[in-house]
């Protein structure tokens, strides 16, 4: 097991000032491909951690200190739509939303005789969001690192959400003389009306329904910021931050074993062999699709479910960084289960340099990417977490 120094996401934000002024021209990102532009449409934004969209007209956006901001016609409004007595100190906070029907569900971190993870569901009334009901409660230390946050609603209409490890040491991370499941470093597939088990979940023949194993789709999870549905498959797919080496991109199946605390990307890499992983019945340990030797800062993923910019992107990866303020693209193969090397130094499915990171880099200079997602538009929109902004990438000409 590794014993070496964590790098953290919040140590990278507090090191973006840095990276302003040397290599991020604040405000101003440039896009390689001459047939896209980026523009700025919204500002003014607080430490924003995910954006929806409602509809053509209005986006929710969250701020990392519990404030839900609405934009309204391209406006930011003044006042937030709902403002949370959130817990965020370092990578605790607002972090998560998605949508189903008229329910919105928030993740976030808050205080109640003890510091608790948990997913709320609310009722969209017009501007206003109603009936709050917890429908998961997770743990959220004892590290204020490495929280998760983000969710998704699958082809299936279940809700996905992703817990950090917590920096703890059980079985979920692979330790298997640690403690039982505890909902840490996992992802979890439940039913959106009450946070109950879906049902055919990878573990849940073998676990009764109360249990934090049947509850989830995959588990040695170290610290994801992403989590995307494949438009095409309808397969998951998330992102993970590594330690001192290897951040990853992961094709999500069900009962996947990401190796933390033991494995952060190739197997091959670490000196371990599966056998010495926590194998539940059901799980199945499988390599990143890429890994990133050098970490980036690796936050979130976005299949671009429209062609508006072209056929090269439609259906195909975009990822954002927190480090380097970098945005990333990569096209699916013809059985969307990896990614087309176009660079021959990738053919490892290992970024170990420079030039190779260049090679899949779109877009620079946005003062670290916390959420990417395709607007009702069909465009690109890229949330800027240093200089509380959103970005649009779009046709260079309209």
């Amino acid at each position: 097991m590794r014993c070496t120094k964590t790098i953290s996401i919040v140590a990278v934000i507090v090191s973006l000032v840095t990276l302003i002024g040397n290599n991020i021209a604040l405000g101003a990102p440039t896009i390689k491909d001459s047939s896209l532009k980026v523009e700025r449409v919204i500002q003014g934004l607080s430490f924003p951690t995910s954006m929806l969209f409602l509809d053509s007209d209005h986006i929710l956006v969250l701020e990392k200190d519990g404030n839900v901001r609405l934009v309204s016609g391209g406006t930011l409004q003044p006042q937030p739509v709902l403002s949370l007595n959130v817990v965020n100190k370092n990578e605790r906070g607002l972090l998560g939303e998605e949508k189903i029907g008229s329910s919105l569900f928030l993740y976030f971190t808050e205080s109640d005789g003890g510091v608790k993870n948990r997913v709320y569901k609310y009722e969209i009334s017009g501007n206003s969001l109603t009936n709050q009901k917890m429908i998961l409660d997770l743990p959220a230390g004892p590290g204020t690192n490495h929280q998760g946050g983000k969710l998704v609603v699958g082809k299936d209409n279940l809700l996905y959400s992703v817990t950090g490890e917590l920096q703890r040491n059980g079985k979920d991370q692979n330790i298997k003389d640690g403690p039982d499941p505890d909902f840490s470093g996992a992802i979890l597939r439940v039913n959106p009306t009450d946070g109950s088990p879906a049902q055919g979940n990878p573990f849940s023949a073998n676990n009764p329904s109360s249990t934090p194993l049947s509850h989830y789709y995959a588990y040695g999870i170290r610290n994801s910021f992403g989590l995307a549905i494949d438009p095409i498959s309808g397969a998951l797919w998330d992102t993970e931050n590594g330690e001192d080496v290897y951040d990853e991109i992961n094709l999500v199946n069900p009962g996947f074993n990401s190796g933390w605390k033991l494995v952060m990307g190739p197997l091959a890499q670490s000196g371990i062999s599966e056998n010495q992983l926590v194998n539940f019945p059901g799980s199945k340990y499988s390599d990143p699709i890429l890994s990133f030797k050098d970490p980036i800062g690796i936050t979130d993923i976005e299949f671009l479910n429209s062609s508006k910019l072209g056929e090269k992107y439609a259906n195909n990866v975009f990822v954002g960084d927190i480090r380097n303020g970098n945005l990333y693209f990569l096209e699916m193969n013809a059985m969307r289960n990896g990614f087309k090397m176009n660079s021959p130094g990738l053919d490892d499915k290992v970024v170990d340099n420079t030039q190779e990171l260049d090679s899949i880099t779109l877009a620079t200079g946005f003062t670290g990417i916390t959420d990417l997602k395709t607007g009702p538009d069909g465009y690109l929109y890229v949330l800027s977490y240093q200089d509380g902004s959103i970005y649009r990438i779009g046709p260079a000409t309209k």
